[in-house]
């Protein structure tokens, strides 16, 4: 398998290489980082000046693609290639390589004006969240990883619907492959507080009943991950509550070599990566790489 990285010559993206790398070592698999550097006019309208731009891109795109080389070459064990194309839409031309490499993961790192050490997708990562038939991944800004380090365990968001038991077999038959253990979390925001006590008492009923399903839901996941061939110390579940998003998350413990994996919206139709507001928020307040998957 391929994993494509999309690669920016404007921005310290060594963190999407890095994690990239972490996959691709995780199954044997092979880096591809691509520049999109920008396309010149379809008619030399500009004449020089068309034909300097053109030398222009071509220079970034060879800077671009040494630089990614160059990045690739601290992760010896991995096999790594990197090229760059012109296009007039970054994510355009990164979903049209995806296509064109057969690529099953795209990774791409956060933007430069989020906070350091959490996942910031930019307005290109987003266009790529909407449109990517393939799951994305993005590396939290400023991520680093070691030069042998490997995925040893997965997160994944679980909401007991039918989307998340579909999602819990593909992710679960990866882990079985590769050896790493499997965590389900469920994020619980608790009410904010009413304005009375008995419309606030009766909103935490509701909340501590939820949250007896969503254990009773996890306990059956995980029986169901055990008679799958996982090992009793391989599967942990957890329910997460916080009074906001920020605060579910931060309340969990992450390792170094951990990822986070959200499903997308379960009433989308198409096999895209569409983000419901719940994955979009778990996305946004997370301090661990996360995998959006159709």
């Amino acid at each position: 398998m391929t994993y494509l990285v999309g690669y920016s010559p404007h921005k310290d993206d060594g963190g999407a290489i890095a994690l990239a790398c972490q996959f691709a070592r995780s199954e044997a698999d092979r880096v591809h980082a691509l520049t999109v550097v920008p396309r010149g006019w379809e008619t030399a309208v500009a004449g020089d000046t068309d034909r300097a731009f053109q030398q222009w891109a071509a220079q970034e795109g060879e800077a671009s693609s040494a630089a990614a080389l160059a990045l690739l070459a601290q992760h010896p064990d991995v096999l790594g290639e990197a090229t760059w194309v012109s296009g007039r839409s970054v994510p355009q031309a990164i979903l049209e390589a995806t296509d064109r490499l057969a690529a099953s993961l795209v990774v791409v790192g956060s933007g430069e004006n989020g906070p350091h050490g959490r996942v910031t997708p930019t307005s290109k990562t987003d266009r790529l969240l909407h449109s990517a038939q393939v799951p994305v991944a993005i590396a939290p800004r400023g991520y680093r990883a070691d030069g042998d380090a490997r995925i040893t365990r997965v997160t994944m968001g679980f909401r007991d619907d039918d989307a998340s038991w579909t999602l819990l077999d593909q992710v679960s038959s990866i882990c079985l492959r590769v050896g790493a253990s499997l965590r389900l979390v469920t994020f619980a925001v608790r009410p904010q507080t009413m304005v009375t006590s008995a419309v606030r008492g009766a909103e935490l009923g509701v909340f501590q009943q939820w949250l007896a399903q969503a254990r009773s839901g996890l306990d059956e996941a995980a029986a169901h991950l055990r008679d799958s061939g996982f090992a009793a110390d391989a599967v942990t579940t957890i329910v997460s509550e916080g009074a906001s998003w920020a605060a579910a998350l931060a309340s969990v413990d992450w390792a170094s070599d951990e990822v986070l994996v959200v499903g997308s919206s379960s009433t989308h139709r198409l096999a895209q990566v569409f983000l419901g507001s719940s994955a979009a928020k778990i996305l946004r307040n997370a301090t661990v790489p996360v995998v959006v998957v159709p």
